[in-house]
């Protein structure tokens, strides 16, 4: 079969990237596919991270793609979509994670030869921080798409509230297996020049507002100094009101801040050196970062919210906290180290991990395609 995939790859850096990257190797090893890429992803003035792009720091598949969209300059959308046609695909896979690239590739999936099939991967179909652009241009682009895969049961409910006949499959986000494997626990913390006799929380990611990680913060101060909490991650928007908290936070010798682009060797220090990972989120589809915590075969805190529950198990491979709040969050802190469980949920992630595999989805892809 021929494909085309169109989305995020090298020089763009990031967790898209990287899923567009492991997916894109499982379908060459049967398919032939063509990746196309962004000349201009974000403007500038709209991206409020460090860098779009990989740095030296960095460790990227490097996926040989066509850079020919311009997500906001509409000549190229039609360039895009003539491009594509001559490549004359039997399907276009397309990564779709926010309105604002509605309008471009649904054009472009709007455009293809007749024979040629479109599925997009949604990683959100109502964004966590909405705009008024956001419901137009998701329509856009769902009338324009022939099949989809969700990865939880909100993002599904949210499709079928704008698509009741969208034709679609559920299926797991794959685990992020490009990071390398565990270092020894003692030797990661003092990478990280951590205290090795506490029990360590780590919250990981971008850092952005409806992650709760203020919540998290006044919730660690109110536990006692046999804790200690990584913050790793690149804040999009000021960090300036986090330190204001953590500066005034009793336990604040306990918190270790690593607020930027953490690259992709450095990453499994941080998931060798934790106890658990915490995601204390206000709201949420799915989240990657659970991907790269199982595949370190680390379990996971997670609030009750969107589609974490789906895949944290309670008492199996991490323990869910019943309410974003502050009070909820310090109470399933404690009862996490209290049950003391930690082999039992490391044991159980062990055995899922082979269900959520790249190769899994690339074949659940091609069958959703040949039934549409």
């Amino acid at each position: 079969m021929k494909l085309c995939y169109l989305s995020t790859f090298y020089p763009f850096r990031g967790g898209i990237a990287q899923f567009n990257a492991s997916l894109f190797r499982e379908f060459e090893k049967e398919h032939e596919i063509e990746a196309v890429t962004f000349t201009r992803q974000y403007p500038n003035i709209l991206f409020p991270g460090e860098s779009q792009y990989v740095t030296g720091s960095d460790n990227p598949d490097v996926i040989d793609s066509k850079e020919w969209l311009d997500s906001i300059n509409p000549f190229t959308w039609i360039r895009t979509a003539k491009r594509i046609r001559k490549i004359n695909p039997d399907l276009l896979v397309m990564k779709y994670w926010m309105p604002f690239f509605g309008p471009s590739l649904g054009y472009v999936a709007g455009h293809l030869p007749k024979h040629s099939k479109s599925i997009a991967i949604l990683d959100n179909v109502i964004p966590h921080e909405k705009h008024i652009i956001d419901m137009p241009f998701t329509r856009y682009f769902l009338k324009r798409v022939n099949g989809f895969v969700v990865m939880s049961k909100i993002v599904q409910d949210d499709l079928l509230s704008l698509k009741p006949d969208a034709k679609y499959i559920q299926h797991e986000h794959p685990l992020y297996d490009h990071f390398g494997v565990t270092v020894e626990k003692s030797k990661a913390q003092q990478a990280l020049k951590l205290d090795e006799h506490k029990k360590t929380l780590l919250f990981f990611g971008f850092i952005r507002r409806y992650k709760g990680l203020d919540l998290l913060i006044d919730a660690f101060g109110k536990l006692d100094n046999s804790y200690q909490l990584i913050i790793a991650g690149e804040s999009y928007g000021s960090f300036d009101s986090y330190d204001k908290q953590i500066n005034k936070n009793p336990n604040k010798a306990g918190i270790h801040k690593y607020v930027r682009y953490i690259s992709d060797e450095e990453v499994p220090l941080f998931f060798s050196a934790a106890d658990a990972c915490i995601l204390p989120y206000k709201s949420a589809t799915q989240s990657g970062i659970t991907s790269i915590a199982y595949h370190f075969e680390l379990p996971i805190l997670a609030t009750d919210v969107g589609g974490l529950k789906e895949i944290v198990r309670d008492g199996e491979t991490g323990k869910i906290i019943t309410e974003a709040n502050i009070g909820d969050i310090e109470a399933g802190i404690r009862g996490f180290f209290d049950e003391n469980k930690q082999s039992v949920y490391r044991e159980n992630i062990r055995k899922i991990k082979s269900k959520m595999s790249w190769k899994n989805l690339a074949t659940e892809i091609i069958r959703l395609n040949e039934k549409l």
